[in-house]
């Protein structure tokens, strides 16, 4: 595959090289969609839903961790997209964590898919907004809304659209509900159709916060083009070291935005 220019509006925003690292083939396909959310949300269903029989399971590159890829067509755009561990955080403290989080950072998928149960939504956020605070390209897929509303729950998915500044589809995977509403907002955003603002925390303390705007300046000379400086700077006073290497390889640096996303 040629080599993608990041200045064009049009172009995947994916990483090419990185995804061959991750042990994803892109040949044949114009962008590729990443599916998170924690465990039993219906994330499978979500992936059958989207992809029916066109897919197949494997390992990540050097895990025992199994990967699931499917594919599938929408408005003459070939999609890839791949099925990250379920997962409750991005801290990396984990094998399924650590896939997770770098399969978004370093991959750097056209849309991540993040799957939640809309009958427990609250306990979702959490992975919701970790992801968000890596990406700037993501819809919710508010899935087994069909529960919620048998709990008589009620979500009010515009103003959650609003607030979060990404997509949100109402699903219920398994009956088919609102899989047509999110191949079309994964097709809006991957195609820049829909510009994500998604919402970022900003609350800590005053010494911590000096620490990380310093640090995130610093970032933000040195890589220009990186979108998620903030959190790389959270990553590397914790001491992550998957980021520190990165730093130190130049990794990072090849981790930019379309000029006309900024």
């Amino acid at each position: 595959m040629k080599d993608i220019n990041k200045d064009c509006v049009n172009c995947p925003a994916h990483n090419i090289n990185n995804l061959v690292k991750l042990g994803v083939d892109m040949k044949n396909f114009d962008f590729v969609v990443a599916l998170a959310g924690n465990p039993n949300v219906g994330k499978s269903t979500v992936f059958n839903a989207l992809t029916g029989l066109k897919q197949h399971t494997g390992n990540w590159p050097g895990k025992t961790v199994g990967r699931a890829e499917g594919a599938f067509m929408y408005n003459n755009k070939r999609y890839k997209i791949v099925d990250l561990p379920g997962t409750y955080s991005l801290l990396s403290t984990s094998v399924d964590e650590e896939i997770a989080r770098d399969f978004i950072l370093f991959g750097q998928p056209d849309v991540t898919i993040i799957v939640v149960d809309a009958s427990t939504l609250e306990r979702n956020l959490n992975l919701t907004l970790q992801v968000l605070e890596i990406t700037d390209r993501a819809v919710l897929c508010l899935n087994l809304i069909d529960e919620a509303e048998r709990h008589n729950l009620k979500i009010d998915d515009r103003l959650l659209s609003k607030e979060l500044g990404i997509p949100v589809i109402p699903c219920a995977a398994r009956q088919g509900i609102g899989i047509p509403e999110l191949l079309k907002s994964i097709h809006q955003v991957a195609n820049r159709e829909f510009i994500c603002k998604p919402y970022r925390m900003t609350n800590t303390t005053k010494n911590i916060s000096k620490a990380v705007e310093d640090l995130n300046d610093r970032l933000k000379k040195e890589f220009p083009k990186l979108s998620n400086t903030r959190w790389i700077a959270l990553r590397l006073l914790e001491g992550d070291q998957s980021i520190i290497d990165a730093i130190k390889t130049g990794e990072i640096g090849n981790l930019t935005i379309p000029e006309n996303e900024n």
